[in-house]
Order: C-alpha cells, then sequence, then structure tokens
C-alpha cells in the first residue's frame, strides 16, 4: 500500500476486519500513550471503545486533515467536549446498529432478575438459605421506555412475549410508530405514576442529565422498578438513593453516576439495588456487529458516498 495514502486510525488490527478499502493505511490505536503515526495524516478516526473522554480525544488536536469520527458506542457524549478542536465539516458518527440487541437484552435481563428475586436468593444460597415465596412476574406490569430510540425500540421487541399489561414510549418530542405513540418528554409527570417498570434508555445530552430527578421518582408507584441502561448522569444519584434507602423504590443500574463506581459508595450497598458495571454493550456480540459497521463506512468514504449514522457536522 502506498505509504503517502491517508491514514485511517481503528481501535482494532485492519485484519481483524477483513474486507477493507485500499484506498487507505489503516493505523492500530486503542488508546496507548504512544502514536502509532503522525496523527496530521489521519483522515478516518474509529475511536478506542470504552475509554476515557481525555484518552479519546487526545489526538484530535494533531489531525487537520480529519473527515469522520466515529465511535463504536451509542451515546456520543464523551467525544462532544472535543468538537471544538476540529475544522469546520468534521463528520461525527454513532454506532446506531451495534449495541441495541446486547444493551436490550441486559435492560431485560435486569428488569426480570429484580422482579423475580434473583439477587436475593443468589445471597441465600451462598448461605444456603431456601427463599420460597412469591416474587413478582413481568406478565401484567405497565412498563415505561424512556429513550425510544434503536435501543428503546429493541427494548419493546423483547418485552413483547412477556405480556406485559402495557409498554409506553417515551422520547424527546412526540411521534407514532407501527407500535403505537411516542409520548414527548413534558408527559412524564403524568405517565410515572401508572408505570410499573421505568427504563431508561435515552442518550446523555443537556436535557436528559439528571431527567431523573427527586420529583420524577417522586411520581413512581410505591414498589416500582427503575431500570438504567442509558447514562449515569441521567438519574440523580443522591435522589436515587433517598428513595433506595427508604424502601419505597427498586433500581436495576448497569450505569452509574460517579463511574466506575468508587469502593465504599454508599450506592453499592443500598438496599433494593442491582448494579453491574456498564456491560450493556459489552458482549459477544459487539466485535463482529463494530467491525462490519466499520467495514461498511469506510466503504462509503473511499467511494465518496455519504456515511451512514452522521449525528452532527462540526461548524
Amino acid at each position: 500500500m502506498d505509504a503517502k495514502t491517508p491514514d485511517v486510525w481503528l481501535p482494532f488490527p485492519a485484519e481483524e476486519i477483513g474486507d477493507l478499502p485500499d484506498a487507505f493505511t489503516y493505523r492500530h490505536w486503542d488508546g496507548e500513550d504512544a502514536f502509532p503515526a503522525d496523527p496530521s495524516a489521519c483522515v478516518f478516526y474509529v475511536t478506542p471503545y470504552m475509554k476515557s473522554p481525555e484518552v479519546t480525544l487526545r489526538p484530535l488536536p494533531g489531525m487537520p486533515h480529519l473527515q469522520v469520527v466515529q465511535t463504536l458506542t451509542a451515546g456520543i457524549d464523551h467525544v462532544l467536549g472535543g468538537l471544538g478542536l476540529l475544522r469546520p465539516g468534521v463528520r461525527l458518527c454513532n454506532a446506531r446498529g451495534v449495541h441495541e440487541a446486547s444493551t436490550a437484552e441486559l435492560a431485560l435481563t435486569l428488569t426480570l432478575a429484580c422482579l423475580r428475586g434473583i439477587p436475593g436468593m443468589v445471597r441465600g444460597q451462598d448461605r444456603e438459605e431456601w427463599r420460597a415465596g412469591f416474587y413478582d412476574a413481568l406478565a401484567d406490569k405497565s412498563v415505561l421506555i424512556v429513550g425510544y430510540g434503536s435501543i428503546g425500540a429493541a427494548i419493546e421487541d423483547r418485552l413483547a412475549p412477556f405480556e406485559c399489561a402495557r409498554v409506553v414510549r417515551v422520547a424527546r418530542s412526540a411521534r407514532t410508530t407501527a407500535r403505537g405513540p411516542v409520548h414527548a418528554h413534558a408527559e412524564l409527570p403524568r405517565l410515572l405514576p401508572e408505570a410499573d417498570v421505568v427504563i431508561l434508555s435515552t442518550p446523555l445530552t443537556a436535557a436528559t442529565r439528571g431527567l431523573a430527578d427527586a420529583a420524577f421518582l417522586a411520581r413512581m408507584k410505591d414498589g416500582a422498578l427503575l431500570v438504567n441502561v442509558a447514562r449515569g448522569p441521567v438519574a440523580d444519584t443522591g435522589a436515587l438513593l433517598a428513595e433506595l434507602e427508604s424502601g419505597r423504590l427498586r433500581a436495576a443500574l448497569d450505569v452509574t453516576d460517579p463511574e466506575p463506581l468508587p469502593a465504599g459508595h454508599p450506592l453499592w450497598h443500598a438496599p433494593n439495588v442491582l448494579i453491574t458495571p456498564h456491560v450493556g454493550g459489552s458482549s459477544t456480540a459487539f466485535a463482529p456487529r463494530a467491525r462490519r459497521l466499520v467495514a461498511r463506512q469506510l466503504h462509503r468514504f473511499a467511494a465518496g458516498e455519504p456515511v451512514e449514522n452522521t449525528v452532527l457536522v462540526t461548524d
């Protein structure tokens, strides 16, 4: 390959992807201290997966010829702080299509585990305790999905066989889908008291930061379950802790604020909470889907076609 061809930075070796266009030189960089080459030759940057914003954004000031930033996450909040470092016209693309199945699986897993009392049964097994009794079923429950993009829709797909009493959809703005209406955020005060399970799957934006605050949680019915597979700061940790410690609400959290949750944080030992370490997208489904997305995007880019999943273009 001609050494003068423009560079593409990838967080995994190019040979693991396979079918890639010959128009580029591929550089493997997954957040290490040393860069794999001069960043100034990079035109297409696939960001490292699940690395800190400081790591992810570090090469950007040295990439004056960059045209596309491709994240491997559904959310883009971890790169927004670096967009001011880029020239106008750079396209920021997310990983729509990569994480829906895996995140929706975990949302359902957390919901079922909490309703059926699985965390307590695991602790009981450790102590050789037989914790028989009646537990909540997902059947006949009312579920509210807050954040009805592709992940929210995938969650509803997986709720369909479980005979829920109803599934209610909420997004930034109201619209109609084949499954029914999507309500606007403004309707949450009316919808929250009717839900047995509230699943957060919304992107983290200025509008959704702290969305599940004390007032939001207070409107949830006694005994309701909050499931967060979005981002930690979508929920107010202090307000959630107060509700958990009172015993009024239950929660299942794949994301927390702060994150990673530090040792000694009271959320670790709060009653009625199940915590997983931000693994919604980290499953065996990730790598093959991410590689297919990257290959597809690079073929479109090499052919001069518009890349997919463009979230914004820098000014």
